[in-house]
């Protein structure tokens, strides 16, 4: 069984269930047992999706947390709060649990993930990818910003596959809240911020154009010429598809043309 980790609240719960649909159709050979820490959705609503989660063959674990636990944290722009809970995860899930793939729920899966999900960790706490279109550019910036000179990158935390044995033996709150207080008008994207900062030299890098393929990539590589990521390339390469930034396929003016697949799972 697989497990997977969300956080959310009750405003992402319609792009939510398209991520689950997605992984659904495309792992239908798996068994997933979906974790979802919130703190601000309605009872009727965890129900409905509990519903949902069931009649498609899988678990559901709602772990309801206190919102004071990142109260003091910055939020800003599209970012809530929610967005620190995969960092303190260790906290909330059962023992048991000794990996976990969180996944924002602006993504969609479009092939199956098994192979990514039992990547070795080869004594990391956690795998992500690095969206080095865009993070290359301020590799530098970065690094001094967050002073982590010997940092491979910088990682996103979109997809981030967990090594929750590990990470109950290495990870303290406390010096996540003390990173957070101390550098609180620093944070630019701030739980990536702290992933980063604090676990820099903790993180596996992953294939970003298989398994957490930046959306905005795809308009930016129009211009590239004989550029190799077509559509087709995507579908027959790419596992998950994440609609980083603010714009999100699920608004009316979205133009990306990675839209469809979103809109395939959607219907």
């Amino acid at each position: 069984m697989m497990n997977i980790l969300v956080t959310l609240n009750a405003n992402y719960l319609p792009p939510l269930k398209v991520l689950l649909h997605s992984l659904f159709c495309n792992n239908k050979d798996e068994s997933f047992s979906i974790y979802l820490l919130y703190s601000d959705i309605p009872d009727q609503d965890i129900k409905a999706l509990e519903q949902y989660i069931i009649s498609k063959g899988h678990r559901f674990t709602p772990i309801f947390v206190d919102s004071k636990w990142f109260q003091d944290a910055p939020v800003f722009r599209h970012y809530t709060s929610e967005m620190y809970y995969r960092l303190a995860a260790y906290q909330f899930l059962p023992e048991d649990v000794d990996r976990i793939l969180y996944l924002d729920p602006d993504i969609v899966c479009i092939n199956p993930i098994t192979d990514f999900y039992w990547t070795d960790f080869e004594n990391c706490l956690f795998v992500a990818a690095e969206h080095e279109h865009s993070a290359k550019m301020a590799r530098a910036i970065n690094k001094l910003r967050l002073r982590t000179p010997n940092a491979k990158g910088y990682f996103n935390t979109g997809v981030l596959l967990m090594n929750m044995a590990s990470i109950r033996k290495e990870v303290n709150i406390e010096e996540i809240y003390q990173f957070i207080e101390k550098n609180k008008l620093k944070l630019v994207l701030p739980d990536q911020d702290v992933l980063n900062a604090l676990y820099w030299d903790k993180i596996k890098p992953a294939d970003s154009l298989k398994y957490n393929y930046d959306a905005r990539y795809y308009e930016l590589s129009k211009l590239i010429p004989k550029r190799k990521h077509s559509i087709d390339w995507i579908r027959r390469n790419t596992v998950l598809i994440h609609y980083c930034g603010k714009d999100k396929p699920w608004h009316k003016q979205y133009k990306n043309e990675l839209k469809c697949f979103y809109d395939q799972y959607k219907e």
